[in-house]
């Protein structure tokens, strides 16, 4: 069985749940990787097979997408060639992590899709859902990479069709402490602003991992580096802290980790703002952006020893046999079953 794996390349999410996702597929099948997408740090210890442009958003500096960017680098007529020339004809399975150059490719070419995202579970209509704007960004998460078939992870399971977030084996086996420091991950917001409000804590030591430097940068009592995976990994498990957006990973990285955790959603990004509310849910404090007013309400976060309990269990290959058994050829079923 031949088997294409298509991740979305913006943001470290989807590319950190296909290093645990593609070992086990691998197992089963023959399996190429596809990546599209262009703000992805992660480096894979597998091949990829077809790096695409695609589609992706671009992070900006004042909390939120800068959709002026976006549009800017986004190159319609590539992605429908690129959709086009896709030969997803020659695989009997696509796996698709919310990428929409295999999706529209199936799509247009009626070949078998199951969708495996975080996106799936936000759509999910018993997932918390934030108001009843932005119906744009609810547009996208509907029609940026299409299929039938979705499944989906979430902090919590709110259908049969939502499973528990995928933990990466580099934070599932990692030695957890308190080194007294606090980890900031916020790309959506420039360095000048992050230094600006967290320099009032003065006795608090940051570490922020920057989208937007390149080099190493301390500031008194603010620590500013590149993005490094390895590094963060590091930090995050020897922090007192992680404040970080309200995307999925992280959060649930931080949660199975046990570290204390606020999130601050992107602005008009429906995904995150339903995320957050989500997280709420669970009692994870929330700011609704990162500025003066949020001063105290950070202050109560950082005294407060507040853990929320969670249970993520490594079920991913059972979650993996589960969605993708229906389409093996029956020839394989016996030495599947044997595994």
């Amino acid at each position: 069985m031949k088997i294409l794996y298509a991740i979305q390349g913006t943001g470290n999410g989807h590319a950190s749940r296909a290093l645990e996702v593609v070992p086990h597929l691998q197992k089963r099948a023959e399996v190429d990787i596809l990546v599209s997408g262009y703000q992805c740090e992660l480096k894979f210890p597998f091949e990829v097979q077809y790096k695409l442009y695609g589609l992706s958003f671009i992070f900006g500096i004042k909390g939120g997408v800068d959709i002026w960017k976006t549009l800017k680098k986004s190159k319609f007529n590539n992605l429908w060639r690129e959709i086009k020339s896709l030969p997803v004809q020659d695989y009997d399975l696509v796996i698709n992590d919310f990428e929409p150059v295999s999706a529209w490719a199936c799509k247009l070419r009626n070949i078998p899709i199951i969708s495996l995202s975080h996106q799936n579970a936000v759509a999910d209509e018993n997932a918390p859902k934030y108001g009843h704007k932005l119906m744009l960004e609810k547009l996208i998460l509907k029609y940026y990479a299409p299929a039938k078939i979705k499944f989906g992870f979430h902090f919590k399971t709110y259908s049969s069709a939502t499973f528990l977030p995928i933990i990466r084996k580099e934070i599932r086996y990692q030695n957890i402490s308190k080194k007294g420091h606090y980890t900031v991950y916020l790309p959506a917001y420039g360095d000048k602003k992050l230094i600006k409000i967290l320099s009032k804590f003065k006795t608090v030591k940051w570490e922020i991992f920057s989208k937007h430097t390149n080099q190493f940068q301390l500031h008194n009592n603010i620590i500013i580096r590149p993005i490094d995976g390895k590094e963060f990994i590091k930090s995050i498990a020897t922090a007192n802290g992680i404040l970080c957006g309200a995307g999925f990973e992280t959060p649930a990285e931080a949660l199975y980790l046990k570290k204390k955790l606020m999130v601050i959603p992107m602005k008009n990004q429906y995904e995150q703002q339903c995320n957050a509310l989500a997280l709420k849910e669970m009692g994870v404090p929330v700011l609704k952006k990162l500025s003066k007013k949020q001063l105290p309400k950070i202050e109560k976060w950082l005294k407060s020893d507040k853990i929320i309990e969670v249970n993520y269990p490594d079920v991913t290959e059972d979650i993996l046999d589960a969605i993708t058994l229906p389409y093996y050829n029956e020839t394989l079923l016996p030495e599947i079953s044997m595994m």
